[in-house]
């Protein structure tokens, strides 16, 4: 019997999800069918109620969708309640369930680039959009011994920061004198996407990696700049490697399947390939 799985967003067009699920079901020989659907501004709750008619019971939802489906979903796991967003929505009896699987990506990649785990790190964040708010309660389950996030608009940091009761997180612009080493730098603003390096006034010290959420077929502005600012002592990735990774935790949720670190490098390099043709 065939499964039937989707991602929903707009625009939608260039989403790798189809290509990363049909390889997680070609290896473990599971009938499945994964499409790309463009959801109509307005229309996502009508396109999920829709879906569900026609038989899918798992969809993955990107841009500009992750609150929509989290207002939407009947229950949510404690990790998207903290996120305040769901980029995986599951059918049960009870209607759907959404889970957010950003973070549980990022910290596996994270991990594999580091070699190491977050615990006991100090980490400095560029962005406070909804990206970070995904993100963050993961990385704070690490147990980092910091974490600063720096934005355009520093209010916009603050205020994501108020949303818990932890005093080793702290907020500012991207004009604040970062007055401390990190340990991991992680770009989740949108100059990456405008080809752009980071507009800081002031260049922190990073003595482990930089890590930029967004992936391209080069190394993008932000890891060029890593790379030019504290040489080969400091690793650099973008996330390509996350991408695959909450794809991963998303087929898990919905198969029960264990997904391999060896089947995620495979798929990793092989759309590595398919960016740079």
């Amino acid at each position: 019997m065939t499964d039937h799985f989707a991602v929903l967003g707009n625009p939608i067009k260039h989403s790798l999800s189809p290509f990363i699920h049909q390889q997680f079901a070609q290896q473990h020989s599971h009938e499945l069918e994964y499409e790309k659907i463009e959801a109509p501004v307005d229309e996502f709750k009508a396109t999920v109620e829709k879906l569900y008619e026609q038989g899918y019971s798992g969809l993955n939802v990107t841009l500009p969708y992750k609150l929509e489906a989290h207002a939407l979903a009947e229950s949510l796991s404690e990790r998207a309640m903290l996120a305040g967003a769901v980029n995986t929505l599951i059918r049960t009896d009870q209607g759907w369930y959404g889970d957010n699987t950003d973070g549980i990506g990022l910290i596996s990649d994270l991990e594999a680039v580091l070699g190491d785990t977050l615990n006991s790190m100090h980490i400095l964040i560029l962005g406070a959009g909804g990206s970070v708010q995904g993100i963050l309660p993961a990385l704070l389950e690490q147990q980092p011994a910091s974490i600063h996030i720096a934005n355009r608009t520093a209010a916009k940091a603050e205020q994501l920061i108020n949303q818990y009761d932890d005093e080793n997180l702290s907020a500012s612009g991207l004009d604040f004198k970062f007055p401390q080493m990190y340990d991991l730098l992680i770009n989740a603003t949108a100059a990456s996407l405008d080809g752009e390096a980071p507009a800081l006034a002031h260049t922190p010290l990073i003595s482990s990696a930089c890590y930029d959420l967004f992936y391209a077929a080069k190394p993008t502005e932000f890891m060029q700049w890593g790379k030019q600012l504290y040489g080969p002592k400091v690793k650099s990735s973008d996330g390509l490697g996350m991408l695959v990774r909450q794809a991963a935790a998303s087929y898990e949720l919905w198969t029960e399947t264990y997904i391999s670190d060896e089947l995620i490098d495979s798929i990793q390099a092989e759309l590595r390939q398919k960016l740079t043709r």
